[in-house]
């Protein structure tokens, strides 16, 4: 039986800020397959490829979560029963960059989402999707990563993930908000943005395979160790922390399992003819980075019953055939447009897919 709302409506009604984002779309995926009302908050400016299948099967309102009477409006207008706050500026080295922009959009955005649940008097359960970043600078002896080790964050983006984990307690705490907080560790799949790492990886050795560029992979640090899980267990995760977590805790959600870089990229390698050159970009290299992250999920397996059910190995093949469809649709869309404005459109970027950071 589809899973039904506390005020007797029908079907639960599930708020998924952040929809059109790598996690968001896996998401809102396992979501209708419970049978929820899946609605999603996009900005006017979102890219919405992620969901272009789900379009006509989930409902889209836009709302900048930056401003308090926009996002006061979406949570009235829905008035959800499960809300997944996944909105926010999620790219380490950005923020390194943009440090400001960083901390006060991820913070800001989730001070308002709070607040408007707090003027609109409903009462759902909403889950604060932190990150593994959190935990920054572990020791040796504290490996794997339990979720009492302490936070030693060493990036503007994990420090702004930690203020919006502290948030999450505090309104808890404060105004008895059935807050689930999440520490998901790494994960990756199909629909990953390119400037990740092993998004970037799949993508330079697709895009070698179809002859866009040179047999040349640009990496940065290959010795860093992440644990890795499959994306549709983490959307999975999320759903099982916030139905049956209990609110204020917080949860890991890990496959505890680390795999460096290097051994990511070999991977995905041995599912390719490619024999490329592994070129080291210092444009890629950190300033401070995480050398080990792997996690003790005991808990959310313990008191969820989740567990990872994707091997690795899997994820990175999905990965790599994502991108190589990807590609070869754009291959595809881009000679149709050479051909219809007799090849002006080379001159605006369309006869080559250009290698990025990641």
């Amino acid at each position: 039986m589809p899973p039904t709302d506390h005020d007797g409506r029908g079907s639960m009604r599930v708020l998924i800020t952040g929809i059109t984002g790598f996690v968001g779309s896996h998401l809102a995926e396992y979501g209708l397959g419970q049978g929820a009302e899946v609605y999603g908050s996009i900005r006017w400016r979102s890219k919405t490829d992620n969901i272009l299948h789900l379009t006509h099967r989930v409902q889209l309102l836009e709302c900048d979560l930056r401003d308090p009477f926009s996002t006061n409006h979406l949570v009235a207008t829905v008035r959800p029963d499960f809300i997944f706050h996944l909105a926010g500026q999620s790219f380490v080295p950005t923020s390194w960059h943009a440090p400001s922009e960083t901390l006060s959009t991820n913070v800001l955005c989730q001070v308002n989402l709070l607040e408007a649940i707090r003027t609109t008097g409903i009462d759902p359960r909403i889950q604060v999707a932190g990150s593994s970043e959190e935990y920054g600078l572990v020791e040796e002896h504290e490996i794997p990563i339990s979720e009492i080790n302490p936070l030693r964050p060493l990036s503007p983006y994990a420090v702004s993930k930690v203020t919006q984990d502290l948030l999450g307690y505090q309104y808890y705490k404060s105004y008895d908000l059935k807050i689930i907080r999440t520490r998901a560790f790494n994960h990756t799949g199909p629909r990953r943005g390119e400037v990740f790492a092993s998004s970037n990886f799949a993508r330079q050795i697709a895009g070698i395979e179809a002859g866009l560029q040179e047999p040349v992979i640009l990496v940065g640090n290959l010795k860093a160790k992440r644990d890795l899980s499959d994306v549709r267990d983490i959307a999975r995760g999320y759903w099982l922390a916030l139905e049956r977590g209990r609110p204020g805790e917080v949860y890991n959600l890990c496959s505890e399992t680390m795999w460096s870089m290097e051994e990511v990229l070999d991977i995905l390698l041995s599912k390719s003819q490619a024999r490329p050159r592994v070129v080291v970009d210092p444009r890629r290299l950190r300033p401070s980075d995480v050398p080990v992250l792997c996690g003790d999920s005991t808990k959310v397996r313990r008191e969820t019953g989740w567990h990872p059910e994707i091997s690795l190995d899997r994820t990175l093949e999905d990965l790599l055939n994502y991108w190589r469809e990807k590609l070869t649709t754009d291959i595809t869309g881009g000679s149709r447009l050479l051909a219809s404005d007799g090849g002006r459109a080379r001159g605006r970027g369309y006869a080559a897919i250009p290698v990025t950071g990641g």
